[in-house]
């Protein structure tokens, strides 16, 4: 039978087999052990094992407890007590000790049996529901097979215990607190109810740990009576029920029967039964009321902790809260707000952010508000506030009474700083629900002051440029009240007001930005009366911005307080409006669009009414003239005349203010031009701008000023190398005379076109002005005599002399500085011309030296007579040799024909002037150094005639070709210059005195 038994497998054993297999065998402690040896997953199997091996023992059991039970002394001998007897009984038959101690073991199998399958018996219906669920699954499955038998429901609830966490072979075996942590983490709760009931006493000390296995997502309505609860009268943890299978304990489990089987020598057979054990700290005594408290607390912070499900931690302590335990109110009162913000609030679609009570604490109450509110649109926003936002605060309130801290004002005051840090889309959407019209119940902000108060600080503190119509929304639900019995001079007092305002939002150093907070606190003292003087410039301001943002130039509303006495910051945005909404494209297509703007322009000025308005201390007539600005700088020149001269004129300005509008804006488009040609581009616009203003001298030299300066660009004139010349160089260049230096210097051909340069000399603005001729015809002369083209040289030398002596009479003409500085540059041309070797035609130098002696001042007469003297030799043999041709009848030579001595006016003039010098030329005079002497004054008079094509060193050099130091220059003139001057002061004249006898 031995045999059998071993080798039978323990899914082959059924009840029958056991009772086949032992009932044979006599051997007790052998049939015990083998009871005891085998652990059966059938539950029927199980029992009949676990009931046959304890009745095998109950024999034992009743001789030991009779032995156990004899206590008699023996005579002569002290007494022996129960667990003497019952030790000494066991080390004499080891047989009994053995059958004991497995007694033991198979009474406790047998009740953890009974529990186990009391704990089938009561699973929870979900899963019953999730079994039949799977099976209308498995029936409707479109991937199944047909013809596959589908499991009944009685099947899948037989399969049902295969389900459970904990086998039938680890409960039995293993640790009681092991099975119990199991079924707590497997959230087995109806279950672990069970094995709390049955075997209260042996997992009691150990309570806690299990239900920390409790998972924290569960509800604690699923396992309320595992949940530690107050004895209210002794103010100590609640003991458990408990019901246990068998109220006295076997003789095998008596405290005394096991210390008797420890003390005794007889080796037991060992028996694994805790095969898997937990470790715990045993907790055998009650908590106090505090410490099931502090419990429940540290229970609600894991949950949150490891859940974030705020719902649950608040069901665990609204559970603690009704069983008695103190100090869970005010927790369950923060949850229960923490729950709105996590659950009712509206939610964004990023990530759910991680909430816990840590974080909860710190923040502020406003920061809580805000978190309420975060995800709110428009249209939810009012119904957030009524819902969430004002029950916290009446919870803020409650708590501040309760601190014995009353703060009536603590609700609005967070609320009204949540409005004022908001947007103004939210801004509007609460003051919809704010209306003085609706019910005062009904109403968020309920007080009509703080309402207008809220609302100047919440504008005038936004720095929005495109929120006008929601800003009039906002305006639109503000109280109006009834002023008119208010004291009369309210105007300087609304100033006043105004005044303040703009010093308060303008930014200074110590404060960068003037917050909807700060500006809220200058209202606050304000009466109603002020209140509403404010509102009504409230009211001009948006109607301002909303013009200023239709043309493209918004400015936020603390603008208009902050310009309010500044004329020039209201003239630089009058400006930016005529000028951008001009730019803006598809805007301003025709008469009637500009005609609207110049109506909203003057609109800004507020014409008689009392309120500013954003252009108040501009008067019409410049609102006009900045208008008409700005529609010239756009090209729209037809438009303007049309506006200016139409019979029923808009624009109505003087002569005198169109032509300087119009030479501003030309001048303007001018500087910007990039190009000189005025055919097109800026250039062309700002010649255009000059045909809409009446002619007038102002406008024709503007115009010449433009065609010289299309014409200087056209020559290609540099400012730089490599950069041609800009407009605004032109401009800015203050002697205009040298831009003709710059095109003759630049221009090879330049010189060959005297009345092209002249008429650039004359619409450069020198028009008139023969001193600027005579300096430009200087240039032709020195440029054309550097090109050795010495006819044109000659030509213009004439005429600068013909211009110089039509300034005046001789007589009258030494006190007129313009006409010595004519002659000035005059002279100097014509001896420089006249002294050149090169120049072949003698007549006209030695005319040209007699016109040099005519202009010269007296201390240079003596310069321009050496070179005379020079010529003079010259001009004897060829007037000898044309007197000579005359007298023999010869036709004279074709160069001697035409000489001619210095013309008669000027040889009077020069006789006027030397009348009295009758001496010999000083042979010092003959010195080349005169000559030199003249070209350093011509350099010194004209120096910012660019002449330099290699010939402006010409003066300098002595008749041997030879340049001579400056030094020496110094020393051999000085002694000339000082030995003329003495002889002219005398008044030795010798020039003139046998002219025609000659």
């Amino acid at each position: 039978m031995a045999a059998q038994w071993s080798t039978l497998a323990d899914d082959e054993l059924a009840a029958e087999r056991v009772h086949e297999l032992l009932g044979q065998v006599q051997n007790d402690v052998w049939v015990v052990s083998a009871c005891v040896d085998r652990v059966l997953d059938d539950v029927t199997a199980q029992r009949t094992l676990l009931t046959f091996g304890i009745a095998r023992t109950d024999h034992i059991m009743e001789k030991c407890a009779n032995i156990a039970s004899l206590s008699t002394p023996s005579h002569g001998q002290a007494s022996t007590s129960n667990d003497e007897i019952l030790t000494c009984h066991f080390q004499s038959v080891p047989a009994d000790a053995q059958l004991c101690h497995l007694r033991s073991v198979l009474l406790r199998r047998l009740d953890r049996l009974n529990t186990y399958v009391e704990m089938q018996k009561i699973l929870p219906d979900d899963q019953e529901m999730d079994v039949e669920d799977e099976i209308d699954e498995w029936e409707d499955d479109p991937w199944g097979d047909g013809d596959a038998a589908t499991p009944s429901k009685s099947t899948a609830k037989c399969s049902l215990p295969e389900s459970f966490p904990v086998s039938l072979p680890e409960f039995l075996q293993n640790d009681l607190l092991w099975s119990a942590c199991e079924l707590a983490t497997t959230e087995t709760l109806s279950s672990l109810s069970v094995l709390f009931q049955r075997h209260s006493q042996e997992l009691w000390p150990s309570r806690f740990r299990i239900l920390e296995c409790i998972p924290e997502h569960v509800h604690p309505s699923t396992w309320r009576s595992l949940l530690p609860t107050l004895d209210s009268s002794a103010e100590l943890e609640a003991l458990p029920v408990a019901d246990p299978w068998r109220i006295d304990p076997d003789f095998s489990e008596l405290p005394s029967t096991q210390d008797a089987l420890d003390n005794c020598i007889v080796p037991l057979v060992k028996v694994i039964d805790s095969n898997k054990e937990v470790s715990s700290t045993a907790v055998p005594d009650p908590l106090s009321d505090e410490e099931l408290s502090t419990w429940y607390k540290n229970r609600v912070n894991a949950t949150i902790i490891a859940t974030g499900m705020v719902d649950i931690a608040l069901a665990l302590v609204q559970h603690g809260a009704a069983q008695g335990i103190p100090s869970l109110d005010q927790l369950g009162e923060e949850l229960s707000l923490l729950s709105r913000l996590v659950y009712d609030a509206p939610r964004g679609t990023d990530a759910e952010e991680d909430w816990t009570l840590t974080r909860w604490y710190s923040m502020e109450p406003l920061t809580v508000v805000r978190a309420y509110l975060a995800h709110s649109t428009p249209e939810s926003l009012a119904r957030d506030i009524s819902h969430l936002v004002m029950p916290y605060l009446f919870v803020l309130e409650a708590r501040a009474e309760r601190a014995g801290q009353p703060d009536p004002s603590l609700s609005t005051r967070i609320l009204y700083d949540y409005v004022l840090a908001t947007s103004l889309e939210n801004v509007s959407a609460i003051y919809e629900a704010s209306k003085p019209t609706l019910p005062m119940a009904q109403r968020i902000i309920k007080n009509d002051e703080d309402m207008a108060r809220i609302a100047l600080a919440c504008l005038y503190g936004s720095d929005s440029l495109d929120e006008w119509a929601t800003m009039s929304s906002i305006f639109e639900c503000l109280p109006v009240w009834d002023v008119s019995n208010a004291e009369n001079g309210d105007g300087d007092a609304a100033n006043t007001t105004v005044a303040s305002l703009g010093e308060l939002v303008t930014p200074s150093t110590n404060q960068p930005q003037c917050t909807a907070k700060d500006l809220l606190i200058f209202f606050e003292p304000l009466p109603f009366a002020s209140l509403s003087q404010a509102l009504d410039i409230l009211d001009v301001h948006l109607e301002s911005g909303e013009i200023l943002a239709r043309w493209s130039v918004p400015a936020p509303l603390r603008w208009f307080l902050q310009s309010s006495n500044t004329v020039v910051e209201q003239r630089a945005w009058a400006n930016r409006m005529a000028r951008r909404a001009g730019g803006t494209e598809d805007r301003l297509n025709g008469v009637e669009d500009w005609e609207w703007l110049l109506k909203d322009m003057l609109k800004l000025t507020g014409g008689d009414s009392s309120t500013k308005g954003a252009f108040c201390l501009l008067g019409r007539e410049e609102v006009m003239s900045i208008f008409l600005s700005g529609l010239l700088s756009t090209g729209n020149h037809a438009i303007a005349k049309t506006m200016l001269y139409a019979p029923r004129t808009k624009l109505a300005l003087s002569p005198a203010t169109i032509e300087s509008v119009c030479l501003t804006a030309s001048r303007e488009l001018y500087d910007n031009a990039s190009s000189g040609n005025y055919k097109f581009g800026d250039m062309k616009l700002a010649c255009d701008c000059l045909e809409v203003s009446p002619l007038s001298e102002n406008i024709v030299k503007e115009k010449e000023f433009i065609e010289a300066t299309s014409r200087i660009c056209s020559f290609h004139v540099p400012s730089s190398p490599g950069t041609v010349i800009s407009p605004i160089e032109i401009r800015l260049t203050k002697d205009r005379l040298s831009l003709v230096s710059r095109v003759l210097s630049s221009n090879n051909d330049a010189y060959k076109h005297t009345e092209v340069v002249l008429d650039l000399c004359y619409k450069l603005g020198y028009r008139n002005q023969p001193v600027a001729e005579v300096k430009v015809l200087a240039m032709l002369a020195d440029t054309a005599l550097q090109a050795e083209d010495f006819v044109r040289a000659y030509e213009n030398s004439e005429r600068m002399v013909q211009t110089v002596y039509a300034m005046g009479n001789s007589g009258s003409l030494d006190g007129d500085s313009a006409f010595r500085e004519a002659a000035e540059v005059c002279w100097i041309a014509c001896f420089q011309l006249g002294r050149q070797p090169e120049f072949s035609d003698l007549s006209k130098k030695m005319t040209l030296l007699g016109h040099a002696l005519d202009l010269c001042p007296p201390d240079k007469i003596h310069d321009v007579l050496m070179a005379w003297r020079k010529l003079e030799p010259e001009d004897i043999e060829a007037r000898e040799e044309h007197l000579r041709q005359r007298r023999s009848g010869e036709a004279p030579l074709s160069t001697a024909s035409k000489m001619d001595t210095v013309p008669r006016n000027v040889a009077s003039s020069l006789r006027a002037r030397l009348q009295d010098f009758h001496m010999p030329s000083p042979p010092l005079l003959n010195t080349p150094d005169a000559a030199a002497l003249a070209s350093r004054t011509f350099k010194s008079v004209a120096a910012n005639f660019p002449f330099g094509r290699g010939r402006s060193q010409a003066s300098d050099m002595d008749e041997r070709g030879s340049m001579r130091s400056e030094s020496s220059r110094r020393t051999e003139g000085g002694d000339v210059s000082a030995q003329a001057s003495r002889v002219l002061s005398k008044g030795i004249g010798w020039l003139i005195g046998a002219d025609e006898d000659i």
